[in-house]
């Protein structure tokens, strides 16, 4: 019932005070010690006045600087729970405000509150002392009223649950007494009431007990044994009942701290005093020493000011039979020996290059174990950057956005946060984050130039690329990427994409058609650059394309004009002078610049030094008198050639007549347009002869061909006859040509051929009724006979077929030499 009651005063006292900390952005709970876990201690959600569901979208959770947590944060139901069981004495020691500081961190946006937990001390701890027993020597001669020092006990316990009283024993002889020490504890001493004897009773057992104030009590005892001595009446007497020294927690071992000293009044052996502990915290006992025979007391470990600040201990004096003691504080004083620590509680790697100014990066903690202006710690991050780091509670700071950001100009920021204590020497420690910007589609793909010019030679081949356009777009990924169209638009109504295609991704230009230059000498492209971003964006660019001229167009005769094919005539009179104009040769070029320039040549005349052409204007004109030796009808032949690469030319005959009697030259003329009809005449007997020419010869190639199949196929014919009644007659075909690597048959295949009754005998030749022969040397001489006789037939064969392919050769190149010859002749 009392466990109820104190935690209800605690639940009352949380929320008288929960208006207060609301109003502070900072919760404090008060808590006892030792609580079970998942234990209820507050509903955070409703206490910092967040909805239940702020917690969830928040991500929220509890930083609580890299140590224990012993509370947890319920997210589904918004409350704090025990997580670890908390032992105030383990964590706060002797301190009597023990309190935990949490932060709550919430994301999106990022928020943090704080929220204190008091830790409430209760009575679980026993009142201890060092020793279960003590031992004493009092002498006999010990006056009524002597005190002895007995050892103290310790309770973990603060507050009312801290040691209040000690007991002893009902004894004849001793007392109790307690008195106040300048640090404000208790002392207990042993107050002697009656003289002792020895020889009554030489040994006495007491018991001391230590009892605190806690609801239930708790107590711890100690066992004090008495042996009492003989005369040694004066105790030693210490200069100081209480002893203060101060070093700093840097201090080299064997650093002498303070020496204690106690009187004794007696002399020799009684008056010689010896120091020692009899009291010393278990922390302290392997920092320090003391010197018995000196009391000094000396540093024999390592001090760490944020382990301890301050040690207690009681120096004991004793001679051959006093004890007296003395309680010695040693402070340990800070150093800056610790460098600051950056805890960062929550940081974004990456954020959008449109973030507004303010928006927060990264939360971080930052701590220092010293204390004072040793712990005292200010932080800053470079001042050319777009960032600064704002202070959010105690030791808290949000670094956040300064100035608007630009991905194109810095796509990465290396943020260092420095921390520095004011200490002397001052300590400083560092951390950076990196922090990427993250693209968004604010920039438009941008051409190299404003307006481009090309040009592309005409004739081109269909497909082929003539140009190229590249955009560079200064965002980031799909942002970049270009794709490149052509807007629609019609050219001499014709629409430009049957003209023109781009390769989307290249920018590379390509021709899809054969261009023209005398059909269409320019045009313009636009071209329009997206990029891939969300909305997209572009630019257009506009590319003149001019087509350049190429010599495809030979020159064309525009005077003189034919008649019926033919030229017309020009009259001159045999009495014209020198540079009489005769004509004038009128031609035009459809090409443009130098490939349409002309130039006029006389290529053929009959009389060639009677007539020149003028280079460029085509004026035909005399270069003598006429005379009476030239001829009434001169022919002339006119090349006409522009000035391309390469030239192209055209001719043109000019009949010039040279006669004063008009009228006769034109039927002169006419002559010999006639004579020129039967000349076409005569060439198409010339290629009739030469196809009938040719026709015969094939046929008679054939005939051949077909009379040596024939040949071939009877004697295989008589090869396959079956009937023995009949003589049998070898047969020795000739020797043939081989198809083969080497031309010629290098076996001589021999064949049987049976005869009918009606056989003619011109069909072979040598041949002799077979006679039949018992006598084998006969036969054996026969058959040689035979094979020399069949080997010479085979002979005359093939000296036949020879001659015949040796005609047929010989005509062959003699119908080809006279076609060729005809061939000539007619295109001459």
């Amino acid at each position: 019932m009392k466990g109820r009651t104190f935690l209800k005063k605690v639940l009352i006292l949380i929320f008288l005070r929960l208006p207060t900390l609301l109003a502070k952005a900072e919760v404090r709970y008060s808590i006892p010690e030792e609580m079970v876990r998942g234990t209820f201690v507050g509903n955070i959600a409703k206490d910092l006045g967040l909805d239940s569901q702020r917690l969830k979208t928040g991500r929220a959770r509890l930083y609580s600087d890299g140590r224990t947590e012993y509370v947890e944060l319920d997210t589904n139901k918004g409350i704090l729970v025990i997580k670890e069981r908390i032992d105030r004495e383990q964590m706060c020691g002797s301190k009597t405000h023990c309190a935990l500081n949490f932060q709550i961190v919430l994301e999106n946006p990022m928020e943090l509150y704080r929220v204190s937990f008091d830790i409430i001390d209760i009575n679980d701890n026993d009142p201890m002392f060092e020793k279960q027993t003590v031992q004493l020597e009092i002498t006999e001669s010990s006056l009524p009223g002597a005190m002895f020092s007995l050892p103290s006990a310790v309770d973990r316990d603060v507050g009312v649950n801290s040691l209040k009283s000690y007991m002893l024993t009902p004894n004849d002889h001793f007392k109790l007494k307690m008195s106040k020490q300048p640090d404000e504890s208790n002392s207990v001493s042993l107050l002697l009431e009656t003289p002792l004897d020895r020889e009554k009773q030489e040994e006495h057992a007491l018991l001391l007990t230590a009892v605190d104030g806690g609801n239930p009590q708790r107590s711890g005892s100690v066992e004090i044994k008495i042996t009492v001595l003989d005369a040694n009446d004066n105790s030693p007497v210490f200069t100081q009942q209480l002893y203060k020294a101060e070093v700093t927690e840097n201090s080299p071992v064997d650093t002498v701290l303070i020496t204690v000293k106690a009187n004794d009044a007696d002399k020799d052996i009684y008056g010689r005093v010896k120091y020692f502990f009899s009291h010393v915290s278990n922390n302290a006992q392997n920092l320090f020493d003391i010197n018995s025979d000196s009391g000094e007391i000396s540093l024999i470990g390592k001090l760490d000011y944020e382990s301890n600040e301050i040690y207690e201990m009681t120096v004991q004096a004793k001679d051959y039979g006093h004890v007296s003691s003395s309680k010695v504080i040693i402070e340990v004083i800070d150093v800056n020996d610790n460098t600051p620590v950056i805890n960062v509680m929550s940081v974004s790697s990456q954020i959008s290059e449109d973030s507004s100014p303010g928006t927060v990066i990264a939360m971080i903690n930052v701590q220092d174990e010293d204390s004072r202006k040793n712990g005292k710690v200010n932080c800053f991050i470079d001042s050319n950057l777009p960032f600064k780091l704002k202070s959010s509670l105690n030791s808290f700071y949000s670094l956040e956005t300064d100035a608007f950001l630009d991905r194109e100009k810095t796509s990465q920021y290396n943020i260092t946060v420095i921390a520095t204590d004011e200490g002397e020497p001052s300590l400083s420690a560092s951390l950076t984050i990196t922090l990427e910007i993250s693209d968004i589609n604010d920039n438009a793909p941008k051409f190299e130039q404003q307006h481009y010019k090309t040009f592309l030679m005409e004739n081109n081949s269909p497909g082929s690329s003539f140009f190229s356009v590249r955009a560079t777009d200064e965002d980031f990924g799909m942002n970049s990427r270009i794709s490149y169209f052509i807007q629609e638009a019609r050219i001499q109504n014709i629409s430009v994409s049957s003209l023109v295609s781009i390769n989307s991704d290249q920018g590379m230009l390509y021709a899809v058609r054969s261009f023209d230059y005398e059909h269409l000498s320019h045009f313009q492209v636009s071209v329009t650059a997206k990029d891939g971003g969300s909305p997209a964006l572009s630019t257009t660019v506009i590319i003149d394309v001019f087509v350049q001229d190429q010599n495809d167009n030979a020159p064309e005769i525009l005077y003189p004009v034919l008649n019926k094919g033919f030229p017309m005539a020009e009259f001159i009179p045999r009495t014209a002078d020198v540079g009489y104009l005769v004509t004038k040769i009128i031609a035009v070029d459809k090409d443009y610049g130098q490939n349409a320039w002309l130039s006029y040549k006389l290529l053929k005349s009959t009389e060639q030094i009677l007539f020149e052409v003028g280079l460029h204007n085509g004026e035909l004109k005399t270069l003598r008198h006429v005379t009476e030796k030239d001829f009434t009808k001169q022919r002339l032949t006119i090349l006409v050639e522009d000035n391309g690469q390469p030239p192209l030319s055209a001719t043109v005959s000019v009949n010039v007549a040279i006669t004063d009697n008009f009228a006769l030259a034109l039927s002169e003329f006419n002559d010999h347009t006639q004579q020129k009809d039967e000349d076409g005449e005569l060439t198409f007997y010339l290629v009739v002869s030469l196809v009938i020419v040719s026709l015969l010869f094939i046929i008679f190639i054939i005939i051949i061909i077909s009379l040596t199949l024939h040949k071939w196929r009877r004697s295989k014919l008589f090869s396959e006859c079956s009937d023995r009644t009949l003589p049998v007659i070898p047969y020795y075909p000739p020797r043939y040509a081989e198809v083969g690597a080497t031309g010629t048959l290098c076996h001589v295949y021999n064949y049987e051929v049976c005869l009918t009754t009606d056989s003619g005998n011109n069909e072979f030749k040598n041949v002799k009724p077979l006679v039949v022969d018992t006598d084998p040397a006969a036969n054996q001489t026969e058959t040689k006979s035979r094979n020399i006789r069949s080997d010479l037939a085979g002979e005359d064969d093939i000296i036949q077929v020879c001659l015949k392919f040796l005609l047929l050769s010989i005509f062959f190149s003699l119908s080809l030499s006279l076609s060729l010859s005809l061939i000539s002749y007619i295109l001459s």
